[in-house]
């Protein structure tokens, strides 16, 4: 039986294929081989494991349910749907799951405080919470625009005891908040960790992050077939950096038979600028310390991007994603802010589940195509968080 070509990902070097590695100056890729190295020493050992797996468990409230949206699949007259519930985890989304796990990481290592970005403050709210339940001062950077956007993401940080640094350059939105937590964290990297909110930046985030994240899919492919004697058709997930979308996917990469698809923000349109569609339209090169596709301006810098879900919003892509796009193994797609809209107020009223705008875009996508397939096929749904925090926004922009 020959290897899969997915087992032993990334290489020494942090690689996957031509993507990801330290594209950095020499005195941080010595940092970050001392954080591979504690992540390492400290993921093998079995106090650790015992004290994640606790607080995944009674903390988090793991296993997230399977949900089979019966309502909506019924309205759509095609495939069954089924929504993986990372939406119900203590602070309402997939972050928790890493997060924990690069809080316990920064414990061990003695340092002395934890900095972030943050898009759609999901990744804030819950290393804000990981932070206090471990004890270490934490720093969240955040785009002005996306505080206006996700305010009440912003009040729970403040209330969980974290620094809130806003940050005004340019769109105002993800990328500006990791470059500006960034240089927050050069200043002294011994002492400071950058928890980075994704499977992107330098090795080793991509795979450290991927791992903690892996419980999604390895809890959704048992949960799957002891419940239905089978594995899903279709498994769908949101891409941004990528980080549920590669905690959902990684159970399933040997399964050839089972569809993977990411789904990028189409934004206001693939024909306009007005998007994040980082691997439908970008191109191989260099961001925040990784080899990925990115998204270029005319002048060879990180475009401009946008997405009505600020999680979405960011002009790179982790670089495992990269790879497994050139590998062909995921079918990556973008989907509008319309479309997103439309799923969000869809599973609202069908489901009585209100999504985050960035799952949206994979509930989008699976309501297409469900319409398109037999009964008879199942699409699995990663619905990544929940939409308390862009109810106020999707009011105003529909005039509830």
């Amino acid at each position: 039986m020959s290897q899969s070509p997915f087992a032993e990902l990334p290489d020494a070097n942090g690689y996957f294929g031509a993507f990801g590695g330290q594209h950095l100056p020499p005195e941080l890729k010595q940092v970050m081989d001392d954080i591979d190295a504690a992540y390492e020493e400290i993921r093998h050992r079995d106090d650790f494991q015992q004290e994640l797996a606790s607080l995944l468990s009674d903390y988090v409230g793991r296993p997230s349910p399977i949900f089979h949206a019966r309502r909506l699949s019924e309205k759509l007259g095609g495939a069954q749907i089924h929504l993986k519930r990372e939406d119900l985890n203590h602070t309402g989304a997939h972050k928790i799951n890493h997060c924990l796990g690069e809080a316990l990481l920064a414990k061990f290592m003695g340092k002395t405080k934890v900095i972030a970005e943050t898009g759609a403050g999901q990744h804030g709210v819950a290393l804000a919470t990981a932070c206090a339940l471990v004890g270490l001062p934490c720093e969240i950077h955040m785009g002005v625009t996306d505080i206006k956007k996700e305010h009440p993401n912003v009040t729970k940080m403040k209330i969980l005891g974290a620094t809130l640094v806003p940050v005004s350059r340019g769109a105002g939105t993800l990328k500006e908040a990791v470059d500006s937590a960034f240089e927050e964290y050069l200043k002294d990297p011994h002492n400071f960790i950058y928890a980075i909110g994704s499977v992107v930046g330098p090795h080793p985030f991509p795979k450290m992050v991927r791992d903690f994240q892996a419980i999604v899919g390895r809890e959704a492919r048992e949960q799957f077939q002891a419940c239905h004697g089978r594995l899903p058709d279709h498994v769908v997930a949101c891409v941004g950096g990528g980080s549920n979308a590669i905690g959902m996917f990684t159970a399933f990469l040997d399964d050839a038979d089972v569809h993977l698809v990411g789904v990028e923000p189409a934004g206001e349109g693939l024909d306009t600028v007005r998007h994040s569609a980082t691997l439908t339209l970008g191109k191989p090169g260099m961001l925040h310390g990784m080899a990925c596709y990115v998204l270029e301006d005319a002048e060879g810098n990180p475009a401009p991007v946008h997405s009505i879900a600020s999680g979405l919003d960011y002009p790179g892509v982790g670089p495992q994603h990269s790879y497994l796009k050139e590998q062909g193994r995921v079918d990556y797609i973008a989907m509008s802010d319309a479309q997103c809209l439309e799923a969000f107020m869809t599973l609202s009223r069908v489901e009585g589940i209100i999504p985050a705008l960035e799952s949206a875009h994979a509930v989008a996508w699976a309501m297409q195509e469900a319409a398109r397939l037999p009964v008879s096929e199942h699409i699995l749904v990663n619905l990544s968080g929940r939409g308390d925090k862009d109810a106020d926004y999707v009011a105003e922009i529909l005039g509830l």
